[in-house]
Order: structure tokens, then sequence, then C-alpha cells
């Protein structure tokens, strides 16, 4: 009797614990969309109007084609913790819709993450709060003209 007692509490155990699970959700809220984990790097810094700050002649919307010392990394992991590092910018109007922007220190974050079909929002610290998921990419739509920055975009670094 005592060892069928074990075994039904053993049993028990090993039912609750099977049970409980990050995709059960709570009344009405969906589990997390996993898709999004993965190390996504910058590849977007858009601005409007475009600008030729490495003097070769083209004017871009993206800062990456101007700024070599610009980067960005985000990554978003399987426990629900985020670690975003970026190089922030020092945008200053010169003359004519021409601004002078360089790259400054480096900007570290963490937090929490939830993510939908939709977005990714992030909790923790203010340097990040949501993400658009846009085909292959997450965006940040700031929608500001220069000094401001219209986008900000990552794309999933790939893994060989």
């Amino acid at each position: 009797m005592k060892n069928l007692k074990k075994v039904f509490f053993l049993l028990a155990f090993t039912v609750l614990i099977a049970s409980c699970n990050i995709d059960d959700g709570v009344e009405g809220i969906p589990p997390p969309n996993f898709d999004v984990i993965g190390l996504w790097d910058l590849v977007e810094v858009n601005v409007n109007p475009a600008q030729d700050l490495n003097m070769d002649g083209t004017a871009s919307t993206n800062l990456m084609d101007e700024l070599d010392c610009l980067s960005g990394t985000l990554l978003i992991d399987g426990d629900l913790v985020w670690t975003f590092e970026q190089s922030n910018l020092d945008i200053t109007p010169i003359t004519s819709g021409q601004f002078n922007v360089s790259c400054a220190d480096t900007n570290s974050a963490t937090g929490t993450w939830f993510s939908d079909e939709n977005e990714v929002t992030f909790d923790g610290d203010d340097a990040l709060t949501a993400l658009k998921i846009s085909g292959d990419q997450l965006v940040n739509e700031v929608g500001e003209d220069l000094p401001g920055i219209q986008s900000f975009a990552y794309v999933r670094r790939v893994v060989n």
C-alpha cells in the first residue's frame, strides 16, 4: 500500500508538471510568437532628406550606406529576454537641408519581450518599446524628418 501511494503521488506530480507550459497562456492571452527568436542586425537607419555623409557623390536615405561606424544588434532569446546594443547618432543641422551626422557612444539595454504576429514589444529598459514585424524585418517606424529618424530596420542573422 505504501508503494502504491508513492507511485500515485509520482504519477500525479508528473501529470501536473507536464500540464504546465508557457504555451498554455492565460485566459484569452495567446502564447508568444517564438518565430522572432534570434540575433538581429541593424541594416537600415532611414532619414529624410537623403544625405551624402561619406562624400562619394551619392546621397542615400539609409545612413548605413553613409557611415561605417553605425552598427546595432538585437538578441531575442527563448527565455523571453532581449539584449540590445546600437550606435547612438549625433545629428546637427548645417544648412539647406544638409546635416552633420556622426556616431556617438553605444547604447546597451536589456529586458523581457513578448510578440504576437504583428509586433514585438519590449519591457525593461526604454531603449526599445516595440518593433513591427514586416516580412523578414523588424522595423521601428519613428516617422521624423532630419534631425530625426524615419525608421530603423533589423534583419535576422543567418547562422550556417
